[in-house]
Order: structure tokens, then C-alpha cells, then sequence
């Protein structure tokens, strides 16, 4: 069985990438799908965003990959976040003023691993035909003593 990996690279999500990374550090090592159910019920607004990078980067390994994955395999294998680009802007204040600050965004980066699908052997299929055909001799073996 070989380990295939995908990721997917969210940006500009409209979050500090410190309160992001609070959210990115729950799902952390996990299997996607109890990652998902955990993003679903946590209150912070960066979750949604967390929650549509693993499911982007889980599409991307089903789909891409050229091979079958095991659904229940996949595991979140690396997910941080960094800073994003920072937009400048200016707030009124009193007596005509302008006073700056910047909007913060975050990048999301998640890797997902999975394992290939086993695809079952053609010498079990051998040994059950085998099986059956024994079994259908002796059945015929009765009729004649019969």
C-alpha cells in the first residue's frame, strides 16, 4: 500500500492568522472526517474557512490521485497558517482627521495523506472457485449414489 499526498492553499481568508491558527491547531493530525464534524461545531468564524481548505485539499487527493483511495484513511498530515496580505486603510476620527490600520488576512495550507485502496488478489478468487467446484462434485457424487 503506498501513501499518496494532495494539499490545498486557501488565501486571503478575512481572518487574523492568530485566531485562525487556534482553529487550525483542533483539527491538527486527525482523520478528515472527524475533522470536519469538529469544524462543523466549533463557534469561531475562521472554522468555515478551515473546515473548505481539508475538504478541498480530501477532493483533491480523491480526485487527482489516478488511483482509488480508502475514504477512511485520509489524515490531515501538515495544516498552518501563515500571514496574508495586509490592506491599508483609514477610519475618520475627530476634527477632520484619518487615522490608519491595517485588514488582516491568512493563508491556509493543508496536506492530506491517504491510503491506496487494496484491491483484492486473484488467488482468493482461485481458492473460492475451487472451493465450490469440490463442493459441487461432491453434491453430484451423492446424486449418482443415489
Amino acid at each position: 500500500m503506498a501513501t499518496l499526498f494532495a494539499h490545498a492553499y486557501e488565501k486571503g481568508i478575512d481572518s487574523q492568522p492568530r485566531k485562525t491558527n487556534i482553529v487550525a491547531a483542533l483539527v491538527r493530525d486527525r482523520y478528515v472526517s472527524d475533522a470536519v464534524v469538529i469544524l462543523e461545531n466549533t463557534p469561531r468564524r475562521a472554522a468555515r474557512a478551515v473546515r473548505k481548505a481539508i475538504e478541498s485539499a480530501n477532493a483533491n487527493l480523491i480526485n487527482n490521485s489516478g488511483v482509488s483511495i480508502d475514504p477512511k484513511t485520509i489524515r490531515i498530515s501538515r495544516i498552518f497558517v501563515t500571514s496574508g496580505t495586509r490592506m491599508r486603510r483609514y477610519v475618520p476620527a475627530s476634527r477632520g482627521r484619518a487615522l490608519p490600520y491595517e485588514k488582516i488576512s491568512s493563508n491556509i495550507f493543508v496536506e492530506v495523506a491517504g491510503e491506496e485502496k487494496v484491491k483484492k488478489t486473484a488467488e482468493k478468487s482461485e481458492a473460492k472457485t475451487a472451493k465450490t467446484v469440490k463442493a459441487d462434485d461432491k453434491k453430484a457424487a451423492a446424486k449418482e449414489n443415489k
